[in-house]
């Protein structure tokens, strides 16, 4: 009996170590790399202070944002799965990379563990003041009689506004010029300015010009109407067939993140995320809060990795 009850002492000493860890965690400061920059870095950043608050270490952003996010992505699949590396990032380097670069050094499914989703931006499509299209119906009757006169900014080859436009023309069936730019700000110039008559937008950077009457807004480009402009309906209301690209932010985890500690982070991160300044610096951006379980999000990632590789193959792009 003495023997039975030294032997079940020890195995419960001998046991303990291994689980004094994951009740400590955590017990040192949390690495956040960035892999996007932008307005996100600015709602990263609040959301690293409240969530940190919280869990009673401060949480350390760390921009790596090079190679469309690819970089921060790869160094947190890398990283140990103990909790103290995570991943800010969003479908630029978990969905996108993988079928507009040649090589992508992690599988966005086997290599992270997803904690929740934030939300996404909001989106939409404008036009010059003189384009005789006052919303997404009328511009593609525009566009279909007259085939291939319609010229439609975005800031760059492969952004989700590229895709957005490539989508319109597969589903109703016109055909528009895609004008590609390096950045955002110079599409909106060239709309105010009649160079180019439609554009792809980010809301946040073409609100100043709606509200000073330079611009008119066509459409919302998200998956559902904006809670900030319920009376302006989306492009799938409009155009029938049109999915709208992936586009959503959210955290990640190396792969194998124990339950104990993915579970703190997901509570955390969605408390923090429902905190009235996270929400009131989200509306200040244009962002659309939403958060998820981390099974809802790695749903989410396959269902968009399919999605992704049908829009890339069918719009024809080619990998850089």
């Amino acid at each position: 009996m003495r023997t039975m009850l030294a032997g079940a002492v020890l195995g419960l000493v001998t046991a303990l170590p291994s689980v004094a860890p994951a009740q400590a965690w955590p017990a040192k400061p949390i690495r956040n790399i960035l892999a996007l920059g932008g307005g996100a870095e600015v709602f990263a950043r609040i959301m690293a202070q409240k969530a940190g608050e919280a869990l009673g270490q401060p949480i350390v952003i760390e921009s790596q944002s090079a190679a469309g996010g690819a970089i921060g992505a790869q160094t947190v699949a890398r990283s140990a799965p103990d909790g103290y590396t995570i991943l800010f990032a969003a479908t630029n380097s978990q969905i996108w990379h993988v079928y507009l670069s040649r090589t992508t050094p992690y599988d966005p499914v086997k290599d992270f563990t997803p904690i929740t989703k934030i939300g996404e931006a909001l989106l939409c499509v404008v036009a010059n003041n003189n384009f005789p299209a006052d919303n997404m119906k009328e511009l593609v009757e525009y566009a279909r009689r007259f085939p291939g006169k319609v010229s439609y900014g975005t800031s760059g080859i492969g952004t989700t506004h590229h895709l957005s436009g490539e989508l319109i023309k597969q589903a109703a069936g016109v055909d528009m010029v895609h004008v590609p730019y390096k950045g955002g700000a110079q599409v909106l110039t060239d709309v105010v300015g009649d160079r180019i008559p439609v554009a792809f937008s980010i809301l946040a950077t073409a609100d100043p010009l709606l509200k000073s009457g330079k611009l008119k807004l066509l459409a919302v480009n998200n998956a559902r109407r904006s809670p900030f402009l319920p009376n302006v309906p989306t492009i799938s209301e409009q155009v029938p067939g049109y999915e709208s690209p992936p586009g959503w932010m959210g955290y990640f985890g190396p792969p194998g993140l124990p339950q104990a500690i993915l579970r703190r982070l997901n509570t955390e991160l969605v408390k923090a995320l429902n905190n009235p300044e996270v929400r009131a610096k989200a509306d200040d951006i244009g962002f659309i809060v939403i958060s998820s379980t981390p099974e809802e999000l790695a749903a989410q990632v396959r269902h968009d990795l399919d999605l992704a590789a049908k829009i890339v193959k069918s719009a024809g792009i080619q990998p850089e």
